[in-house]
């Protein structure tokens, strides 16, 4: 149960460091992203890793949205 808690503010915290990182996208979208890498990892035996796959899955999927909406501006 601990280690849920831990990861649920592990995920909260990466939202807000990609929130940042990206301030061309909406919070909301950044959460969504991050949402579904994190439910896709569901499975995963070994959660220790989690929260770091799911930053570096969010940010693949993120980063090029970001370029593309700073480049159209």
């Amino acid at each position: 149960m601990a280690a849920e808690i831990n990861e649920d503010v592990a995920v909260e915290e990466i939202v807000d460091r990609l929130a940042e990182k990206y301030p061309d996208l909406t919070r909301e979208r950044v959460a969504e992203v991050v949402g579904e890498v994190h439910l896709s990892m569901t499975e995963a035996k070994v959660r220790d890793f989690v929260p770091v796959l799911v930053e570096r899955g969010a940010k693949q999927r993120l980063a090029p949205e970001a370029k593309a909406l700073s480049a159209a501006s």
